[in-house]
C-alpha cells in the first residue's frame, strides 16, 4: 500500500544539503576567479558526444596557447578520462559511485578535484558532468558557462520534456549533425522547441566526426571566455 507524507512537515536535511552545495560552489568559483580561469560545465544524456566533443576540442584550444584541465564526472570507470588523457591536458577523474552513484558532480567532488591541479596553469577548465538530463541541471558548481549537448539522434521533443536542462543553460550543442538525414529528426522543430523553453539559449551545431561547425564553436567559445575576463 502506498503512503505520502503529509505536505506541511519540513525537510531541513534537504534544505541543508542544498545550502551546503551552494556554500561549496562559491568557494569553487572564488578560488577559479583568483586564477582567472574559465570554467565550462558539459552536460547531456548519455551517449551525446561530451567526450568526443573535448577529444576535438582540446587541442584546437591548445592552438590558441591556453591550457585546459578536465574534472571528468561519471558514476564508475576511468574509460573517458582515458581517452582524454593523451591530449596533454591534466584530467582528474571523479567517480560518484563512491558516494551512492549520483548521477550527477557535486560542487564536493569539485572542490575536491581542483586540488589535484596546478591551477596556475590553466586557463579553461571543462568538467564533464555524468551524462544525465535531469540531475545536472540542479547542481551549480562553481562554473562561468553551462552548456547542454543534444545530439540530433534523440528526437526534437527533449526540450519538452526535460526543461529544466534548456532553461538553466547558456547555450545548446546540437551534436551528431552528420546523422540528421538518418534521424528523423524535425531539425526546425527542435529549434523552435529549444527558443520556446529558453528564448535566450545560443545555440550551436556540429558534427565532432566530420568537424563541420567545430570552428564556430570554438570561435564562440573563446568569444565568452573573452567577455568574462
Amino acid at each position: 500500500m502506498l503512503q505520502f507524507m503529509p505536505p506541511n512537515i519540513d525537510i531541513p536535511i534537504v534544505r541543508d544539503v542544498l545550502e551546503e552545495s551552494h556554500k561549496r560552489a562559491l568557494e569553487n568559483r572564488q578560488l577559479l576567479n583568483k586564477h582567472h580561469i574559465f570554467a565550462v560545465n558539459l552536460m547531456s544524456s548519455p551517449g551525446s558526444g561530451k567526450t568526443t566533443l573535448l577529444e576535438k576540442t582540446i587541442p584546437l584550444i591548445h592552438a590558441q596557447n591556453l591550457r585546459c584541465a578536465i574534472i571528468e564526472g561519471d558514476i564508475a570507470t576511468t574509460l573517458d578520462s582515458q581517452r582524454l588523457k593523451p591530449l596533454g591536458a591534466p584530467v582528474v577523474q571523479a567517480n560518484t559511485q563512491p558516494f551512492g552513484g549520483d548521477c550527477h558532480i557535486g560542487a564536493h567532488l569539485v572542490q575536491a578535484a581542483l586540488k589535484f591541479l596546478n591551477l596556475e596553469k590553466v586557463d579553461i577548465l571543462f568538467i564533464e558532468n555524468v551524462g544525465n538530463l535531469v540531475c545536472p541541471a540542479e547542481f551549480y558548481l562553481g562554473e562561468d558557462l553551462r552548456i547542454v549537448m543534444l545530439s540530433v539522434v534523440e528526437g526534437e521533443d527533449k526540450p519538452l520534456k526535460y526543461p529544466l536542462m534548456f532553461r538553466e543553460c547558456n547555450a545548446c550543442i546540437l551534436t551528431k549533425m552528420d546523422l540528421l538525414p538518418f534521424s528523423g529528426t524535425d531539425i526546425a522543430n527542435l529549434r523552435r522547441n529549444l527558443l520556446n523553453i529558453n528564448g535566450k539559449l545560443a545555440t550551436l551545431e556540429l558534427s565532432a566526426r566530420t568537424e563541420d561547425g567545430l570552428e564556430n564553436w570554438i570561435d564562440w567559445l573563446l568569444q565568452q571566455r573573452t567577455a568574462s575576463l
